[in-house]
């Protein structure tokens, strides 16, 4: 089990959400297991050809468990899950799930930074990767990272070329003895998320099984999920928002089936919603815009009863085309792998589905909206949103710094997000109060991308900022002061950036020279002044030089 670096709920909160019954004192490889054997027979996963029912799935995950097992991870050691939206990925994390094994959830664009930092952080055992995945080599990089870090020993691979040493993920997820070890105790983690914070490399989000039930079964009837659902996952499959919102997991819990697709392209993701029936997916506001652009050409969406979007906010006027143009109910989602969900209900009028970003998930959901002196502001004001409840951890993992940054003494989460209340509990989306770029729902550190291009000899100074586009939200502009007499290119900060193994959804897309920096009335770097800048001198929505 997973406990030394947690921050536990406090006794009295926790003793207070098993009375409301939103922790049930069960691991989720047991509900899951136990959903599977209430439908054995429906189909449960579909990935290309392949298509599994929910007999066939529980068992090859608890098959890939034994053998786990036999590899010699046990309850609490960590898997660093860098997979693609694949039946593997699936068939993992429900096996960590039954033995107690925690999947670190990286993403298929994270490169040797990140992963270094996510399996060192983790102390991860063992890391999981496709072979090739857009001609990138991710089996060669595992490789390099058993030689870094020093608990990491198992390389598990997905795909057709295995290297010597490694361990097949289709051998490990194809059906053989079941595992029937002890579940874990309701209180471990479950899964650690990854956090989307301002201050560099990710941290890491202790979820446990309680919470994590909670959140996936919550969100599910929340949604309207049921036996009958098909839910589509295009986003990748490790965030939090296909993964459990309600996503794979709460399909799972509802008997439904879940459809694995590489991408959200617009051609083959309406293909398969035809061919597969599928009523419910989940994209962010830059998929929804092509979305509505290729439905408008090709028509509606005959079966998808509810098209989710979050990530980012989406624009009033985009939300508003969202049931004419596709024919679905359009839910909004805001929320954050830190735990605080919310949604419009399906039920809701269309203007407030179109206009707010949702309501808590939760009765038990605490909602603070505070000035720059953490005094609440009226329904009307914008303020930046404090939260704490059932499904939102007291702190992040091993990061007492962090956690006396982004929690309050008595538990309040700062999200970092600026919103409005309406009088009857809607939240809308102002922006945000720390330094992040939103980037199609990628959320990408300033400070980060500022540390890396420090590291080119021609830099004096660096700012980085979002600067607005009508098809991502934001990307990455840096403005840059370079040492006297120096050049500094857009092509050599992103070459450096490209040479540090930082995901490519990080490197800038624009550069802008300047000779300083403005500074506010305090002395730092103003931020505020140099967004608006480039938005000045940005065409919205095309696409930087």
């Amino acid at each position: 089990m997973v406990r030394d670096g947690v921050v536990p709920w406090p006794e009295e909160f926790a003793r207070r959400y098993v009375a409301a019954g939103f922790w049930q004192g069960r691991a989720l490889g047991e509900l899951l297991r136990e959903a599977a054997e209430s439908r054995p027979d429906s189909v449960a996963l579909v990935d290309g050809g392949l298509r599994l029912t929910h007999a066939g799935l529980a068992d090859r995950a608890d098959a890939m468990a034994a053998r786990l097992v036999g590899l010699g991870l046990g309850p609490g050691d960590r898997i660093v899950v860098q997979l693609p939206n694949t039946w593997e990925f699936v068939v993992l994390t429900l096996a960590c799930l039954r033995a107690g094994i925690v999947p670190v959830m990286a993403l298929p664009a994270h490169r040797r930074a990140e992963l270094a930092h996510l399996a060192g952080h983790a102390e991860a055992a063992a890391i999981a990767v496709p072979d090739r995945l857009r001609d990138f080599d991710h089996q060669s990089l595992a490789a390099q990272l058993v030689a870094e870090v020093p608990a990491l020993r198992h390389v598990l691979v997905a795909g057709d070329e295995i290297a010597a040493g490694h361990h097949d993920l289709r051998a490990l997820g194809a059906p053989g003895p079941g595992w029937s070890g002890p579940h874990p105790d309701s209180r471990d983690v479950a899964v650690f998320l990854l956090s989307g914070g301002t201050t560099g490399l990710p941290k890491l989000i202790a979820r446990t099984h309680d919470d994590y039930a909670y959140n996936a079964l919550a969100s599910a009837q929340v949604c309207g999920f049921d036996a009958g659902t098909v839910y589509l996952v295009s986003l990748p499959a490790g965030h939090n928002f296909p993964l459990a919102c309600p996503g794979i997991l709460g399909t799972l819990l509802s008997g439904g089936r879940v459809v694995m697709l590489p991408s959200p392209e617009p051609v083959r993701a309406f293909a398969t919603i035809a061919a597969e029936g599928v009523t419910h997916t989940a994209v962010v506001p830059a998929v929804a815009g092509r979305w509505l652009e290729h439905a408008a050409e090709h028509g509606p969406l005959a079966s998808l009863r509810v098209l989710q979007v979050g990530g980012a906010r989406l624009a009033d006027e985009l939300a508003r085309r969202v049931r004419p143009v596709l024919g679905a109910t359009l839910q909004q989602v805001f929320g954050m792998a830190e735990g605080l969900l919310n949604y419009t209900r399906l039920d809701d009028p269309e203007e407030i589905i179109c206009t707010t970003q949702g309501r808590p998930l939760s009765p038990d959901d605490e909602v603070r909206l505070v000035d720059e002196l953490d005094e609440d502001v009226p329904d009307g004001e914008p303020g930046s949103l404090l939260t704490r409840g059932p499904y939102t951890p007291r702190g992040y993992y091993r990061a007492p710094e962090q956690n006396a940054r982004a929690f309050t003494a008595d538990g309040w989460y700062r999200s970092g997000d600026i919103c409005r209340r309406t009088p009857d509990g809607y939240l809308i989306v102002e922006g945000r109060d720390k330094d992040m770029i939103n980037r199609g729902g990628e959320k990408i550190s300033a400070e980060e991308v500022e540390n890396l291009v420090y590291q080119l000899p021609a830099v004096s100074q660096v700012a980085a900022v979002a600067m607005p586009d009508a098809v991502l939200g934001e990307r990455v502009c840096v403005f840059v002061v370079p040492r006297p007499g120096a050049a500094v290119t857009l092509d050599e900060v992103r070459d450096a950036m490209d040479a540090a193994g930082v995901a490519r959804f990080k490197l800038p897309e624009r550069l802008e020279l300047v000779d300083e920096l403005p500074t506010t009335k305090v002395g730092k770097i103003d931020k505020k002044a140099l967004r608006a800048a480039v938005a000045a001198r940005v065409e919205y929505g095309r696409r930087p030089p």
